[in-house]
């Protein structure tokens, strides 16, 4: 091999290096564009979210967004002096609403393997499980999710949430049927058109003590949830802000006071539709 040569294929090796660094380095810096830059420079935090996960979500009577989720969101974005911008998303299409930048961070959103491969999570806020809403026709006749897992009886869940992984995985056996959203869902079993509802724990809970008469609520929980806010895969620095600002929130109290107005008090079901 000549100098010449050798020369030449040292060039080729450099450059390819420099080019393949450049490519790594941009992708790299892509990925990791934090939120917070976007959130300071547009002066808003946009919230993504579904309506009518109740407490965490809902709508007033007057057409205003309230609950748990939409306070500690709000007080959220006072905290950094920027707008509030609600962005309710059906519950199937809210991780490409979030991965197309049509908002910030996802709240409600139970922390499974699958989901994360898709997003990232800051710290659980909150620790919730599944359970079953019956018929009233059942009442004494289940006394838990495993008595269900027969063909006779139809259970109904929303599609697209940890419910539905649940009630496929458990209760594999019976009948499942997928409903867009948890009002169309619920709304089967108290109307007599199907056997039980698998749902996260505080909205059946709500949900059966405002429908006394029409549910009963077997409330042991089945699964493990930790919910969390899910932003952006590689976002370090936003998961570092809010990781920092829940840990803020619950040491001054505002959490406690956030959290007692929608979990301890029924006050507020009288202001929603």
């Amino acid at each position: 091999m000549t100098i010449h040569t050798l020369k030449k294929g040292i060039h080729r090796i450099f450059t390819g290096l420099v080019l393949g660094a450049a490519i790594f380095s941009s992708a790299t810096t892509l990925a990791t564009a934090s939120t917070i830059e976007g959130i300071l420079k547009s002066g808003e935090l946009k919230f993504c979210f579904e309506a009518g996960y109740v407490p965490f979500e809902m709508t007033s009577k007057d057409g205003r967004f309230i609950g748990f989720d939409i306070d500690i969101a709000k007080h959220m974005a006072r905290s950094i002096d920027v707008k509030f911008v609600p962005v309710n998303t059906a519950w199937d299409g809210i991780i490409p609403t979030l991965q197309t930048n049509k908002c910030d961070f996802i709240g409600g959103m139970t922390v499974t393997p699958k989901r994360n491969l898709k997003v990232s999570f800051a710290d659980a806020y909150m620790q919730i499980g599944q359970t079953v809403l019956l018929a009233p026709k059942l009442k004494g006749k289940i006394s838990n999710y495993r008595e269900l897992n027969h063909a006779g009886y139809t259970v109904t869940t929303q599609m697209g949430t940890t419910g539905a992984e649940a009630a496929k995985k458990y209760l594999s056996n019976a009948k499942v049927d997928l409903y867009e959203t948890s009002a169309d869902a619920v709304l089967q079993v108290a109307n007599g058109r199907a056997d039980a509802f698998v749902y996260d724990l505080p909205y059946n809970a709500m949900y059966a003590s405002q429908h006394a008469d029409r549910v009963v609520h077997l409330d042991s929980a089945f699964t493990f949830e930790p919910l969390a806010w899910a932003v952006r895969q590689g976002d370090a620095e936003f998961v570092n802000f809010l990781n920092n600002y829940l840990k803020q929130i619950r040491g001054d109290g505002t959490y406690e006071r956030i959290y007692n107005k929608w979990f301890k008090s029924d006050q507020w079901m009288k202001n929603v539709q």
